[in-house]
């Protein structure tokens, strides 16, 4: 440890008072920084994960054009053969392949365009929510061939409930007329009125017949156990379609593009928050520094006439404040890290969640993302703002009169 360095620990606990006050608003400001950053991006991964959940997965293979522009022909073929290389080439991930098309349904009073979805009833429930939100009624299975699951606000709309029949209208991937008739075995709420109002599904090989798609089909959907894993999901179903020029690997970002500007939205507004308390914490650490500058005016005009530098001084003044912002911060980031691992295993959630939650089918508690970057962010940033405020006191040092400074009582 050098002299400079040795002086800057003892000046700082001249006034120890002082400084445990101002070190205490650096502790608090961490702490809160650690544990809501971390909650934070917590909740962005789950916001990701039950968004992709519901219906998307966290990655598709489509034919290429096909997200820009989805038309029936924009189709793979012998998607159910390539659904189960994804599934060899992908032993952790859930696949599910799909086709989809547009079509008209009517029931006895009414009709509606509607998106009609063919899945296959045993694989679908890993990559998609939705045959758990079934509320009336049951979701499809394997051998179901005529049999449709709709939306509730679509039930509405039509005026059907479970085993009424429908009519779907629309056009086979060959051109000709898709025509046929299906019962209603399930109604879901997925609390998208969207989704709810405009979507529909079938057993895939019933769609596939219905709209002449000859074993083709629209989208192989892949779900993953976590975000993390999505880059290496991608790489490896990029690696079984290589030879399938045709063939596009989709992630989320690409999937949902407003969702991750929503996120960085968001993250702007709360950093704006996260600002405001920096900056308090700053002019703490300003305060203090610059009474402690004035109090060893005279200390300073002494040092100064004995051949001291300012330069020195100000290097000295800038060390006490690092020790002490460095304190603040290693106490902060531990109790931090403290609260925020509690979080992490037992869960965080605020009245009312869990009921939510339930409704739409989703995990009733957020777990806070305990990783370097949101450990370390916070405290990071609080620290450089405790240099920069220190800054100011250190500059008055180079305007110092050493005959003047030693004149002040």
């Amino acid at each position: 440890m050098t002299l400079t360095l040795r002086m800057a620990w003892r000046n700082i606990w001249r006034h120890s008072r002082r400084t445990w006050l101002t070190a205490t608003a650096m502790i608090f400001s961490n702490v809160l920084l650690v544990f809501m950053i971390a909650l934070q991006f917590g909740s962005y991964d789950m916001m990701i994960d039950n968004t992709l959940k519901l219906f998307s997965g966290h990655l598709q293979v489509q034919a290429e054009g096909y997200q820009d522009n989805p038309k029936l022909r924009s189709s793979i073929a012998d998607v159910r053969s390539l659904a189960a290389e994804l599934r060899t080439a992908l032993p952790e991930a859930r696949v599910a392949p799909r086709a989809a098309g547009f079509a008209l349904v009517s029931s006895e009073d009414r009709t509606f365009g509607i998106e009609v979805v063919g899945v296959e009833p045993a694989s679908e429930p890993g990559v998609s929510t939705i045959p758990g939100m079934v509320t009336a009624g049951r979701y499809l299975e394997e051998a179901d061939s005529a049999a449709i699951v709709i939306g509730a606000a679509m039930a509405r709309n039509l005026k059907v409930g479970t085993g009424d029949e429908l009519t779907l209208l629309g056009s086979g991937r060959d051109g000709s007329f898709a025509a046929g008739i299906v019962t209603v075995v399930g109604t879901f709420d997925s609390g998208s009125s969207d989704m709810d109002r405009a979507l529909a599904e079938v057993p895939l090989p019933w769609f596939q017949d219905t709209f002449a798609m000859r074993g083709h089909g629209n989208s192989i959907a892949v779900a993953v156990d976590q975000l993390g894993a999505v880059a290496d999901a991608r790489a490896a179903a990029a690696t079984v379609i290589n030879d399938r020029d045709d063939l596009v690997v989709l992630d989320w970002n690409a999937l949902h593009p407003g969702l991750r500007q929503a996120i960085q939205a968001d993250l702007s507004s709360a950093w704006f928050m996260y600002g405001v308390l920096i900056i308090l914490v700053g002019f703490s650490v300003l305060n203090t520094q610059l009474m402690s500058v004035l109090e060893r005016t005279r200390e300073f005009g002494v040092i100064t006439a004995l051949g001291v530098r300012p330069r020195r001084l100000a290097s000295l003044v800038m060390q006490e404040t690092a020790l002490m912002a460095l304190v603040g911060m290693a106490v902060g980031l531990f109790l931090g890290w403290l609260v925020t691992l509690y979080f992490h295993v037992h869960g965080f959630s605020y009245p009312g969640m869990e009921e939510l939650a339930e409704r739409f089918n989703l995990p009733g508690e957020m777990y806070p993302s305990i990783t370097f970057g949101t450990m370390i962010l916070g405290p990071g940033v609080v620290f450089l703002f405790c240099l920069l405020a220190a800054v100011y006191p250190a500059l008055r040092l180079f305007r110092l009169h050493p005959v003047d400074a030693m004149r002040t009582v």
